[in-house]
């Protein structure tokens, strides 16, 4: 399933958030909620370089060498951060692009080291993902020239949408064609040409407003996609996940589908438009909309299964609303699971 890259001028906003590159990067869960998880860290690629963690001179250095600044939000003990070291930074054409075209630098979130802001403002490691609203590890932030945000991955993405990416921001595309336009046209991966269906998708017309009775999972697909294959092949076969779901009303786009939607807030425009205003571009990306009609959580990366259901059960049992750190709920979860002797595999 997929997560989404999240763009946006507020490095704050937590967009709108494998089952695969699905949830999140999801990357998640450290061996304790404090950080100090006991599972060794992999070692990142020696071109990852370390600075005093002043991001208006990193950007400034960066802008000399003719690069841009990367920064890789992880923690000890993720899986996806391991797969996106252990995979992607092993490939050539990714790690020449990455030393060639970034400085790159990495914070642990949940890190004490002094990091200074781009407008000069001074936080702890934890403090800024806290400030950035870091829901999943991974997390990568791609700055332009003057320290802006061009690019936010919330968790992992497979490699070939990875490198698609680095060719975007290093290409300085953003100035001729947004992110999920540039991904629906480079990338091509081995998957079905149909988007799938379940008995479970609401059906048109698609009045998506709340009432008070249940939240709302929205999935955004697209045709030709690997990721939501897996989704629907293993994802929604899983009891766990078909039993969260069953407490939402679940609706399905196309990313590029015109089809009519009144979305939560009331707005009637096309798929696609509502999709582009979320500023999703990662395939399959859920949003989950609370009883209220306000959005509480989203996925846009790849997720495995554990994730997206530890992602549903955040939303349908209204934790996200007493607990906003989506690490602390999933470890919390998987103590619990582990309390009761289930064994738990992030991976899976």
């Amino acid at each position: 399933m997929g997560a989404v890259c999240h763009l946006s001028a507020d490095p704050r906003r937590h967009a709108p958030m494998k089952l695969s590159t699905l949830l999140l990067c999801l990357s998640l869960l450290p061996s304790s909620a404090s950080g100090a998880a006991t599972a060794a860290p992999v070692a990142l690629p020696p071109w990852f370089t370390e600075t005093l963690l002043d991001f208006r001179e990193d950007v400034a250095q960066a802008a000399r060498e003719g690069k841009r600044l990367m920064v890789l939000f992880e923690q000890n003990g993720c899986p996806y951060c391991k797969e996106l070291i252990l995979t992607n930074f092993s490939q050539k054409a990714i790690a020449d692009k990455a030393r060639k075209k970034f400085l790159a630098i990495s914070l642990n979130i949940w890190g004490d080291r002094e990091v200074t802001w781009t407008d000069g403002k001074k936080f702890s490691e934890k403090g800024l993902a806290a400030f950035l609203k870091i829901q999943f590890t991974p997390t990568l932030v791609f700055f332009d020239e003057r320290g802006g945000i061009v690019a936010r991955l919330n968790g992992y993405y497979p490699p070939h949408r990875f490198e698609a990416v680095l060719d975007w921001v290093a290409g300085r595309r953003e100035r001729k064609i947004a992110l999920a336009e540039y991904l629906r046209t480079a990338v091509r991966e081995p998957a079905g040409e149909q988007l799938h269906d379940e008995p479970f998708f609401l059906k048109p017309p698609y009045d998506l407003r709340r009432r008070g009775a249940r939240p709302l999972a929205v999935f955004f697909e697209t045709p030709s996609c690997a990721a939501c294959d897996e989704l629907h092949r293993e994802g929604f076969r899983r009891t766990g996940i078909a039993q969260s779901l069953a407490r939402f009303d679940v609706a399905r786009f196309a990313l590029g589908e015109r089809t009519p939607v009144t979305t939560p807030a009331g707005d009637r425009l096309p798929a696609e438009d509502w999709a582009r205003s979320l500023g999703l571009s990662y395939t399959p990306s859920v949003v989950f909309f609370g009883t209220d009609g306000r959005e509480a959580f989203r996925i846009e990366a790849y997720l495995r299964p554990f994730h997206l259901w530890g992602s549903l059960e955040y939303v349908a049992s209204g934790a996200y609303l007493r607990e906003p750190n989506f690490q602390r709920f999933l470890q919390a979860r998987a103590d619990e699971l582990r309390g009761r002797g289930e064994a738990v595999d992030l991976w899976r």
